[in-house]
Order: C-alpha cells, then structure tokens, then sequence
C-alpha cells in the first residue's frame, strides 16, 4: 500500500536526482577520483547500485545476503561497469524508492549492512544514503547538484548534533568546519565528513 508519509516523497525525489545525474556520465569518466576516499567513480557507483539493492531488500523485510553483509565498498575500487550499469543504476535505484513507498515498510525492525535498526530509522539511513552519494557523484562528475533544501534539511536534522568520532568512525570522517550562512549542501557535506570545497582538480594536485 502506498504511504503518505513525506520521507517516503523525499526517498523518491532522492532517487530521481540520482539517476538523472548517472546517466549523464560518461563511461570515460569512471576512474575519476572521488569525495569518498580510495574510492574511484566506477566503484562509487558500484557501491550506490549495492546498497541500493540492500535497502530495498530491507524495506520489504527480505532478510539474507543483500541485508546481512557489511559493505566494503573499497573491494569495488577496480570494477569495471558492466555495459548496462545505467541501466541497471536506474532499476535498482527506482526500486529502492518504490520499496519504501509502503506503510509496511516503516513499520517494526529491519536489517541492512548486518545492521538491525526499527524501520522508521532505517529508511531515514536510506534517504542520507542516496542524498550524500549523490552529492559525490556529482562532485566526482562536475555535475549541479540540485537537491531540494526541504530534502537536505531533512538529512542534516538526521545527522545533527554529529555523534562523537568515535562513533562515527566507519561511516564519516571528522567534521569541516562550515560556516553558518553557507548553502545548506555545503554544511550538510562538512557535517557529513565531506570536504565542500572539494573538486577533481584539488583532488589531484
């Protein structure tokens, strides 16, 4: 049944953005570097294609493989795309979106990443998931991020106050500094761990 319940919107209008941004990518462009350290664009997208599948299986209590193993996203580093990834990008990530457009889904404890967390958490994890990727997949491709506020602001009242580091460790690095009036996505980025002054060409140099 479908939900009224507006993350469920914001999940959906995540994934939108996602997937209009990814099929604007070049295949000459997947070994660029990165916001995600050691982390090239073709495993970048890899790994949003993964957890993708992971939280969709999640939202429909599909309990296995897809939601019992930690991702080790740095195993993808030297993935070469299969020649259909967009494709592929496109299913997964429209599924995700449809899969936590359910009132059941949000309803007692699920799984993803070995994790157990109640479901209304968990598709919370789902949306900070796809809105921060795609922030670094723009980035990594040079292309305008255009994420709503309303949604960015759902996510960085998700993640603020930020845990101790030490309970962070694993998931984001340490906090940058941003200043108070900058735009939302750049403070949403540095309380996520994430440089927002970061491009490809710093990331060379």
């Amino acid at each position: 049944m479908s939900t009224d319940n507006p993350k469920a919107r914001s999940i959906s209008a995540a994934a939108d953005h996602v997937v209009a941004m990814t099929a604007t990518i070049a295949d000459t462009e997947l070994a660029r570097p990165t916001p995600c350290r050691d982390l090239n664009l073709a495993a970048l997208l890899t790994h949003v294609d993964g957890l993708s599948q992971a939280f969709s299986a999640a939202a429909r209590k599909e309990f296995g493989p897809l939601t019992s193993t930690p991702p080790d996203p740095t195993q993808n580093q030297q993935t070469q795309l299969p020649s259909e990834w967009r494709d592929d990008m496109r299913r997964h990530v429209h599924d995700l979106a449809d899969s936590w457009d359910d009132d059941a889904a949000w309803e007692g404890m699920t799984q993803a990443g070995g994790v157990e967390l109640p479901a209304e958490i968990m598709g919370m994890v789902a949306l900070s998931e796809l809105v921060l990727h795609g922030w670094d997949i723009a980035r990594a491709a040079g292309i305008s991020f255009d994420v709503p506020d309303e949604i960015l602001q759902v996510v960085f009242d998700f993640h603020f106050p930020p845990q101790p580091q030490d309970e962070r460790d694993g998931m984001f690095g340490p906090v940058v500094e941003v200043p108070d009036d900058a735009p939302l996505a750049d403070r949403l980025a540095g309380l996520t761990g994430r440089d927002p002054r970061w491009s490809r060409t710093t990331a060379q140099n």
